[in-house]
C-alpha cells in the first residue's frame, strides 16, 4: 500500500532540509518551506545552489524552524545562529565568502544566478540561445511578494519506485532522495501522472507537471559526493515533454494544494478515481 516515507521542509532556500514526523500544508505548500532566503549583498539576487560556485556552501548549512515559524535556527560549521540577526548574516557571509542578507520578504522581482549543466540534455527546451555550462540570471518563477522562495509548484514529491528504477539504471544499490530535495517521498511503484488528485492524510494535492532538473542532483549533499554520472543519466534517459513548455530532463513531480491539512509519515496515499457517475478514493500501490 502506498504510504508517506518521509516529510521534509527546507526553511532556508538551498540549505539542508528539516526532516519531520508530520507537517501542516497550507494553500501555498508545506508550512514554512523556503520561508527564508539569502540575498546577495551586492545585487540582491536570491541565493541558490543552482549556481554552485556562488552558493554551493548553502548545502553545508542545516536549517530548522519551529512549527509556528519562529526561531529559524541555522547551523554553520558547528555554530548555531538565529536567522534575522546580524550574527547569522555575519557567520553565513563568512562561510559563503560573500556579503549576504537573510530575509523572509520576497523581492518584487526575485532573480537568481544559475550555472547551466555541462550536459546538453539537462538544458530545458524553453531556454533558447543558451549553451551548456553558461552562467545566466533568471527569474524565480514561484517566488511572489508575500509568498515563499519556491522555484515552482507548492509541493515537490518523489516516489520510491522512480528512485529504485534510477538506481537500477545506474547499476547502484540506491539513489538517495535528498539529491532531489523533495518535500514528500511516497512509497509508490511509479510517479502519479499530471492532473491526478491525491489524498494524503488530511491533504488533497493535484499533480501539475514533472520536475525539470538542473545541476543540483549532482552536487555534494551531506555525505554524498559529486555525482556526474547521475546528471548524465538524467540528461540521457529522463528527457520528456513538460506541457507546452518544451522538453526537459525531469525527475519527481510538482503538485498544487487542493485541500489544506496535515500530512504525517505513514499516511496512506489515495488517488481519486471515477466510478460510474461519481468518484471515490482508491489506495495507490
Amino acid at each position: 500500500m502506498g504510504t508517506v516515507v518521509s516529510v521534509v521542509r527546507y526553511p532556508l532556500k538551498s540549505a539542508r532540509g528539516q526532516p519531520l514526523a508530520e507537517v501542516d500544508v497550507d494553500a501555498v505548500g508545506v508550512r514554512w518551506d523556503r520561508a527564508w532566503a539569502c540575498l546577495d549583498g551586492t545585487d540582491g539576487s536570491v541565493g541558490s545552489v543552482k549556481h554552485p560556485r556562488r552558493w554551493g556552501g548553502l548545502l553545508e548549512v542545516a536549517a530548522s524552524v519551529r512549527a509556528d515559524g519562529t526561531d529559524c535556527t541555522l547551523t554553520v560549521g558547528g555554530r548555531r545562529v538565529t536567522a534575522g540577526t546580524a550574527e547569522a548574516e555575519a557567520v553565513l557571509g563568512t562561510h559563503l565568502g560573500r556579503r549576504v542578507r537573510l530575509t523572509r520578504d520576497v523581492p518584487a522581482r526575485a532573480q537568481l544566478h544559475r550555472l547551466l549543466p555541462e550536459q546538453a540534455g539537462l538544458v530545458p527546451g524553453w531556454m533558447r540561445d543558451v549553451r551548456p555550462g553558461q552562467e545566466l540570471v533568471t527569474d524565480v518563477q514561484g517566488a511572489q511578494p508575500g509568498g515563499r522562495f519556491v522555484d515552482f509548484g507548492a509541493v515537490h514529491l518523489v516516489t520510491t519506485g522512480a528512485l529504485a528504477l534510477l538506481a537500477q539504471r545506474l547499476g547502484r544499490p540506491a539513489v538517495q532522495p535528498q539529491r532531489f530535495r523533495p518535500n514528500l517521498v511516497l512509497d509508490l511503484a511509479q510517479d502519479p501522472v499530471a492532473g491526478q488528485e491525491l489524498r494524503i492524510g488530511e491533504v488533497v494535492l493535484r499533480t501539475v507537471l514533472p520536475t525539470p532538473r538542473c545541476v543540483v542532483p549532482g552536487l555534494s549533499h551531506d555525505a554524498q559526493r559529486l555525482d556526474v554520472g547521475l546528471l548524465k543519466m538524467l540528461a540521457r534517459d529522463y528527457r520528456m515533454p513538460v506541457l507546452e513548455h518544451g522538453h526537459a530532463a525531469c525527475f519527481g513531480v510538482y503538485a498544487d494544494v487542493v485541500q489544506q491539512g496535515r500530512i504525517a509519515v505513514g499516511d496512506a496515499v489515495r488517488r481519486r478515481s471515477r466510478i460510474g457517475g461519481g468518484t471515490e478514493w482508491r489506495t495507490m500501490m
